[in-house]
Order: structure tokens, then C-alpha cells, then sequence
């Protein structure tokens, strides 16, 4: 079983990047993650609907395609591509970066079902309490709301990292497939299943990012089981 561990460079380098796509991509979900789950559960609003189903249509589109509108739209001549690029310095397509944000995106939803199923869970009584006694809505979100929904936070933030370090359609389709540089696991995996003698280095990195996975899902149950049981005592 040594061999598992028996990485070439560029093997290290695809675990080594994919976990650092997949962290940053989680990381840059979790505010725009919290504020929308926050509009979906407590908002009243026209669209309210067409807003969910744009939150959450990355889960019903190939990955293929959402790679293709993330292209279209952050590549090099799409609109929000050139603004980065231009005013910012910033360039995304056929970068780790822009795997990072295809990742984010692919696993966005995920992350913000998770948090509205805490908020909607939460017992308002109480946010209206506190707020009798003088505290602002933004104190009360952050003393009250936000400790009751930390187990749901916590499953979400992990359900879009183990995501993102399994995402390959809109990643190889919006960053290609370049090594050091884009290659992530699944990236690597495919590389190693199209060239004769490749099937010990796919099956080596399959298992890795089996791992790390579940890794990642049973450190998410762990953690908010113990919140979940520090917040009983509380």
C-alpha cells in the first residue's frame, strides 16, 4: 500500500491545489452565502422565487455549461473579465483563481440551503426578545441568530468544500486542464484514465480525494454535533 503514497510532483502539486481551491472557495462563499440564505428565509419580496432558482440552478445545469457562462462572462473578453482585468489586475480564466470561483459557484447552493434550513429553525421569539431590550438588528443577528445557526453554517461551509474538491465540469471547462497551474484531483484523474498505464495513478488520486472528502463530511458532523451540544448546555 506504499504506492498510494508514492506521488509524483505533479500528483502533489493536483492535491495541494485542490485543496487550496477548495478552501478559498469556501471561504468566499460563506458571506454572500449567509446573506442570501438570510433574503431567502426571512425576506418578502417580488422575484423572491426567481432568486431561488438562480441561487440554486448550478445544481440542475450540467457543470459544462455553467463553466461556459462563467467563461463568457470572467474570461478574457467577457464583461466582468475585462472590468477585473482592466481596473483590478485581476485575470480568472486559466487561473487557479478562476477555478476557485467555479468551484465556489458549483458548491454556492449547496451552502445556502444548508443556512436557510438553520435560519428558517431558528425561534424568532427570541430575536424579538432581544430586540425589545434595546438591541439593534444587526446585534441580534450576531449574538443570537448566528450562534443558533453555527451547526448549519458549519454543514454547509463543509458540503461546499467537499464540492468543490470534486468538481470538474465547470472547472476544466472555464481554467482548462493546465498543470501546476489549474489541474486539480478530478482534472488529474481524467488526465491519468486517457493515457496507457495511467489506471495506478487515477485509482492512487481517486482514493485521496476519497479521503479527504470524507475527512471533511465527518469533521462537519463532529463540529456541529459539539456546537449543537455546547448550545444545549448553554
Amino acid at each position: 500500500m506504499t504506492w498510494l503514497l508514492d506521488l509524483t510532483p505533479d500528483e502533489w502539486n493536483a492535491v495541494r491545489l485542490s485543496i487550496k481551491v477548495a478552501t478559498v472557495a469556501m471561504i468566499a462563499s460563506l458571506p454572500p452565502g449567509i446573506l442570501l440564505a438570510l433574503l431567502l428565509a426571512r425576506g418578502r419580496f417580488w422575484g423572491k422565487t426567481l432568486l431561488n432558482g438562480l441561487v440554486h440552478l448550478p445544481l440542475i445545469l450540467p457543470p459544462v455549461v455553467t463553466g461556459y457562462l462563467l467563461l463568457l462572462a470572467f474570461g478574457r473578453r467577457g464583461p466582468a473579465g475585462v472590468l477585473l482585468a482592466e481596473h483590478f489586475g485581476i485575470v480568472l480564466s486559466f487561473r487557479w483563481t478562476g477555478a476557485a470561483l467555479a468551484c465556489g459557484v458549483m458548491g454556492f447552493p449547496l451552502m445556502v440551503r444548508a443556512i436557510r434550513l438553520s435560519i428558517e429553525a431558528v425561534d424568532r421569539r427570541m430575536e424579538a426578545a432581544a430586540g425589545t431590550l434595546g438591541a439593534n438588528p444587526l446585534w441580534v443577528f450576531a449574538t443570537i441568530t448566528l450562534p443558533l445557526i453555527l451547526p448549519g453554517l458549519i454543514a454547509g461551509a463543509i458540503l461546499s468544500f467537499a464540492k468543490a474538491m470534486g468538481e470538474f465540469g465547470a472547472t476544466i471547462t472555464f481554467v482548462s486542464n493546465i498543470p501546476n497551474e489549474t489541474q486539480t484531483l478530478p482534472s488529474a484523474i481524467y488526465t491519468f484514465t486517457q493515457v496507457p498505464g495511467g489506471d495506478e495513478g487515477a485509482l492512487r488520486l481517486t482514493l485521496i480525494s476519497i479521503a479527504i472528502s470524507m475527512v471533511a463530511l465527518v469533521a462537519s458532523e463532529v463540529l456541529a454535533r459539539r456546537v449543537g451540544r455546547r448550545m444545549d448546555i448553554e
